[in-house]
Order: structure tokens, then C-alpha cells, then sequence
């Protein structure tokens, strides 16, 4: 009679385990979930900020909360079935209660970055953007902290509490670290300068483009292209001068005509001043000043004071140049020069006056601040220069 072999290796026992079928099948449901989970993943990186990638986010965290929930129910099953005293079935939900909990967080959290996203886009202003994505934030924490905390016996008394006790301890162990973050507050609801915005401080050497309002401190990129980060809190005590908030920029020149054109001063005032007045770029409706002003040592000196109606650096430059290029020909059309430094000495001996020219040297010019040299790089930001 011949011999069959069957199931040499006991697969039909192992298959007919209730265990075997049991966590099987729990392993089948989590490759599905996983499998689910990257293909939903891949369509959020396609549309990232859109409606559709955000609702396919919140899916992708529904599926992933759904694998750690399926995970969990098999490891508390599997600490009964093969007698594991190692892990108590607690603390598997406290780890459950804790995941959900943070992928409930990251996908709150991916819905308020995307919606503040695309409050810029629509043109809002990027710092309330921020403290309302911020303040949301905080709020969905604080949710999240109290809907879960219930589970683990944490009442929102206790909690009261506990960050009174907390706090007090914490307010001594880091006052730095507080005195920062409610300047940030102070400085989002009294906005001094916004992002985007050109600040100088002349207290400290602190000057350059506010790119970020954090917490505890604020980024500044400097015209030299340098990340600066001030602590909130020295904002309290120093004053901040916010050049992007300025309506016009300021000309304010002086020019010195030589003595002898001293019967040509009053042409070239008025046709300076009816010059300034017919100009399109310059803004009538700010002071306007244009006058002999000073008996210098060797000239005869005109006041030049008024505003343009642009901001931009480069628009100002032009407009300024457009200015000084027409007071050069208004002096050489009425017949008049600019003075030199020079001095005239009258030496008096027996046969009359002598008349004695002395130039004095020219004194080489000053360099241009490092703000200004960088700043034509910044086109709406630029640095200040002693005259404007």
C-alpha cells in the first residue's frame, strides 16, 4: 500500500490556530490601511494647499488614527493570549490615547497653515495672518489637552491647578524666556512694524527688513543680507523708527553761490522755487522752502527743503537728481557760479590794496554708510541717508 505524504511541514495546523487567523487577519487590516495611507499621501503632496489636499489630509490622519486604534486593540488581545506582564493594557491606551491625539493636532494644525496660506495669497496683512493662525493654534492645543486629559482622569479644575502651581514656578525659573514672549504679544497688537516692514533703531545698531514676529524674538534681515534676531523683549525699552510707514521722502540741500552773484540771489531763489512748484514728482502739499538762508565764509548759501511723492529709494534718487541737474541750470542761466572754498586776502602796502586769492584743499569725500551702499539692492526698503 503506498504512502501519501501530507502536510509535511503542519501548515494546516498552524492555519487552523484561532490565533493564527485572529492576528492574520488584524495584520491583513493594517497593510490595507498602509497601503490606503500612501496613496492618500501621494495626493496631498500633488495638492498640497488646495481644498481637495486638505480634505485629503484629513483623511490621511483619519486613516492613520484608525491603524494606531487597530494596533492597539491587538496588542491589548495579545497581552491576554500569550501572557505578556511586561506592558499592562493601560499603558497600551495611554500610547493610543497620546498618537491620536498628536495626528488629531497635526491635521488641525495643516488646516489653520493652509488657510492662513491662502489668506496671504488673497492679499491679507501677514502679521494678523499669523497671530490668528497662532492664537488658533493655541486653542486647538488646549482642546485637544482637555478632550483627551478626561480619559486619563485630568479635570479641568485640576488642570487649573496644576498651571497655577506650574506657573508660578515657571515665572521664576524663566523670566527671560516670558519677558520675550508678551513683548511679541504686545508688539502684535500694537504693531509697531509689521513683516516686510524697514525698522531702524537709533538706540542700538539694529537696522534692516522685519522678515518674522516670533514668540520670543524677531527676525531682521540686515542690508547686508544678514539674519538678525532681536528678542522681544529689548523692543520695550529702545525706540524703533519704522521708515517703510513714511508718506514722502524729504530733499534737504544747500547750495552756495560766490559773493559777487550777490545781485543775482533773488532770480535764482524765485526761479528755484517756481522750478520745485511746476515739479510733477514733488509734493505740494508738504512744505516747501526755498531760501536765502546764510552769509557763509566764501559764499552765499540758498536753502533747499521740500518732499517728493514717492517712498522707493531708487524713485527718490531719480527725483532728486532731476532736482539738483535744474538748480544747476537755473545758476548758470541767470549768470551766476557756485562758490568754491576759497578765501580773498587784501595785503595793503604803500602803492594800494593787493587782492589775494587762497583756494583752500579740498577735502576728500566721505564714504556712503554700508546701509546705504547695500540698501539700492532693497528697492522699497532702502537705508536712510543723512539728508532725506
Amino acid at each position: 500500500m503506498k504512502e501519501t505524504l501530507t502536510d509535511p511541514f503542519g501548515i494546516e495546523e498552524i492555519l487552523g490556530n484561532p490565533l493564527v487567523i485572529k492576528y492574520g487577519i488584524g495584520l491583513g487590516i493594517l497593510l490595507f490601511l498602509f497601503f490606503i495611507y500612501f496613496i492618500i499621501r501621494f495626493i496631498v503632496r500633488k495638492k498640497r494647499w488646495t481644498t481637495n489636499g486638505i480634505l485629503s489630509h484629513f483623511i490621511l490622519g483619519g486613516v492613520l488614527a484608525f491603524a494606531v486604534f487597530v494596533l492597539s486593540q491587538y496588542l491589548q488581545m495579545a497581552l491576554i493570549d500569550f501572557h505578556i506582564k511586561v506592558i499592562t493594557a493601560k499603558m497600551v491606551v495611554i500610547v493610543q490615547m497620546i498618537l491620536i491625539g498628536l495626528i488629531l493636532i497635526q491635521s488641525l494644525f495643516f488646516m489653520v497653515n493652509s488657510l492662513e496660506r491662502s489668506q496671504i495669497e488673497k492679499g491679507a496683512d501677514k502679521t494678523s495672518a499669523k497671530i490668528i493662525t497662532r492664537v488658533l493654534k493655541i486653542a486647538i492645543f488646549l482642546v485637544v489637552l482637555l478632550l483627551f486629559g478626561e480619559h486619563f482622569g485630568l479635570s479641568l479644575s485640576g488642570l487649573m491647578t496644576f498651571g497655577g502651581i506650574g506657573g508660578i514656578a515657571i515665572g521664576f525659573a524663566s523670566k527671560d524666556v516670558l519677558s520675550n514672549f508678551f513683548s511679541g504679544v504686545m508688539l502684535f497688537f500694537e504693531r509697531p512694524f509689521n513683516i516686510g516692514d524697514w525698522i531702524n533703531s537709533p538706540d542700538r545698531k539694529i537696522e534692516g527688513v522685519v522678515k518674522e514676529i516670533g514668540w520670543r524674538s524677531t527676525k531682521i534681515m540686515t542690508f547686508d543680507n544678514r539674519p538678525l534676531y532681536i528678542p522681544n523683549a529689548l523692543f520695550s525699552s529702545i525706540s524703533v523708527e519704522n521708515p517703510g510707514r513714511m508718506t514722502n521722502r524729504r530733499i534737504n540741500t544747500e547750495i552756495g553761490l560766490r559773493y559777487e552773484d550777490a545781485d543775482k540771489m533773488d532770480a535764482v531763489v524765485n526761479d528755484i522755487r517756481t522750478m520745485l512748484q511746476q515739479n510733477p514728482k514733488i509734493d505740494l502739499t508738504q512744505t516747501l522752502l526755498v531760501y536765502f538762508n546764510d552769509f557763509g565764509e566764501s559764499s552765499l548759501n540758498i536753502m533747499i527743503y521740500c518732499f517728493t511723492k514717492t517712498v522707493k529709494w531708487a524713485e527718490w534718487l531719480e527725483a532728486q537728481q532731476e532736482v539738483y541737474l535744474k538748480i544747476i541750470e537755473i545758476v548758470h542761466k541767470n549768470g551766476a557760479d557756485f562758490a568754491d572754498t576759497t578765501q580773498l586776502l587784501y595785503l595793503d602796502n604803500n602803492e594800494g590794496a593787493l587782492k589775494v586769492e587762497v583756494k583752500q584743499p579740498e577735502m576728500p569725500a566721505a564714504p556712503l554708510p554700508e546701509a546705504d551702499a547695500v540698501a539700492s539692492k532693497v528697492d522699497s526698503t532702502p537705508a536712510a541717508t543723512p539728508k532725506s
